[in-house]
């Protein structure tokens, strides 16, 4: 199973910037962002005020990677 992370555009905090993501990953924010009602930039807004000196593409694959965890230690 390859996945080639792909360089997608969006707004924070109005400026545009890139993110390069697997597939699996921006499905996985989309689904997220879904179940917050969030959009994925509102989403990716709060995700980046947290993530310090770390880059944004790996603070983001951390968040998906807890939230699952939480999801699945809640069950």
């Amino acid at each position: 199973m390859q996945d080639i992370p792909k360089k997608r555009s969006l707004t924070l905090k109005g400026h545009r910037t890139s993110i390069s993501l697997e597939d699996a990953f921006w499905s996985a924010l989309n689904d997220i962002a879904g179940k917050q009602t969030k959009s994925i930039s509102e989403l990716v807004e709060l995700i980046d005020e947290t993530r310090g000196e770390a880059g944004l593409s790996s603070t983001i694959r951390i968040y998906i990677l807890q939230y699952y965890r939480s999801q699945l230690a809640a069950v």
